[in-house]
């Protein structure tokens, strides 16, 4: 199946569309490290980014009329800084928001699907309108804002269009949902939403992956059987106080008397045990930056839980979000290796740049593995859609 693949980036999103089944007929990034890491990875033949037509380019430039072939999906993730609750919250005021990029493509493209990825943030109250405006103009791209119109005029010509009853033209059936990355088997806590939508001549009937993993899972290993600390080698006196706000939970599950069915919830622990604690040998971008430290709402990742959610920052990186704190209350920045496995890319995936921009990009990144479940849930409706 074919797809168009927008706002890059490193390749978190694309990678795990990739893996799904869609083979991309266009992938379209601006910013020139992320390009260069992507193209760090082609020369080194690392599937299935060495297949990627990359295009390095503002979105707003690209011209779609060079794809001759019917697209199955549009996917991508617009700039989430207008959103995002570590930025400015400017929304759509912000010079950066690129969602109306995204309905020119899915006008113009006319795909079966639509995948679109964002921050939480944009779920906020503050954004409430803006939220559902998005929305609208992808379930109705042909109808579009006219010049000097106002954005909420617009939404309001959209709502009297979408409650009239009648279809005209090109529309889709939109879902969204906020989903931890945590719940489908990545080692971090990091909540996004998505955007899914499917054209409505196609009669399919979605909704989202089933979470896969699950913190009670991983408390019943810890906490009732023990497996955890014995699958990793850490002796009963070593083990970590459980958490006052845990304790509640545990019992209850205890007192239930089965595992939960669902895996786990993969911990910090599982992600980079096997990594050497001092960097360097012959793993890439396993290389440790001194100057760590803790402060009030800065206190790093705790070892034996998922990462908490891996950030950009504004001005390089923000310290407690990007930071591992060991049992024994010392705390290190994580290696760019061990970041990129606690966004679930590949070992074998390099980036490109300095320690900082690296980390802009894992920072900036979809999870391999929370992309591949959104995606895969699609391929398979399709697959299904196509038989019928």
């Amino acid at each position: 199946m074919r797809s168009v693949e927008l706002f890059v980036g490193a390749g978190g999103l694309a990678m795990g569309v990739s893996r799904a089944g869609f083979s991309p007929e266009a992938v379209v990034e601006w910013n020139h490290d992320a390009c260069d890491t992507i193209r760090e990875n082609q020369r080194l033949g690392v599937e299935p980014v060495k297949h990627w037509p990359l295009h390095e380019m503002d979105v707003r430039d690209f011209d779609y009329t060079g794809i001759k072939k019917s697209v199955d999906l549009l996917a991508g993730g617009p700039p989430c800084q207008p959103f995002s609750l570590g930025g400015k919250h400017r929304g759509h005021r912000d010079v950066r928001d690129m969602f109306p990029q995204v309905v020119r493509a899915v006008r113009e493209l006319q795909p079966r699907a639509i995948l679109v990825e964002n921050v939480k943030g944009l779920t906020r109250s503050a954004f409430a309108r803006y939220f559902e405006y998005i929305r609208l103009q992808i379930t109705y791209p042909d109808v579009i804002k006219k010049k000097n119109e106002e954005w909420l005029d617009h939404l309001g010509r959209l709502e009297r269009y979408h409650t009239k009853g009648k279809r005209d033209g090109l529309y889709y059936r939109v879902v969204t949902r906020v989903l931890n990355a945590a719940d489908y088997g990545v080692p971090q806590r990091r909540e996004r939403v998505f955007f899914v939508g499917f054209r409505s001549d196609l009669g399919l009937e979605w909704s989202f992956p089933r979470p896969t993993h699950s913190m009670d899972a991983l408390l019943w290993d810890q906490w009732v059987s023990g497996v955890y600390w014995d699958v990793h080698r850490v002796a009963k006196k070593r083990r970590p106080d459980l958490a006052l706000r845990m304790q509640s939970r545990v019992e209850r599950l205890r007192a239930f008397g089965e595992k939960p069915k669902e895996k786990p919830w993969r911990t910090v622990r599982d992600a980079i045990s096997d990594l050497p604690m001092r960097g360097g040998g012959k793993i890439r971008n396993h290389i440790f930056v001194p100057g760590a430290r803790a402060y009030p709402g800065h206190t790093g990742s705790p070892l034996d839980e998922p990462a908490k959610t891996i950030k950009a920052g504004d001005h390089g990186v923000p310290g407690g979000e990007n930071m591992l704190a060991s049992p024994d209350g010392s705390v290190r920045y994580f290696s760019v290796r061990e970041s990129a496995r606690l966004q679930s890319f590949p070992d074998d995936y390099v980036f490109h740049g300095s320690w900082t921009e690296s980390m802009r990009q894992l920072g900036n990144a979809v999870p391999v593995e929370l992309g591949h479940a959104v995606a895969g849930g699609i391929r398979t409706l399709l697959d299904s859609g196509s038989r019928n």
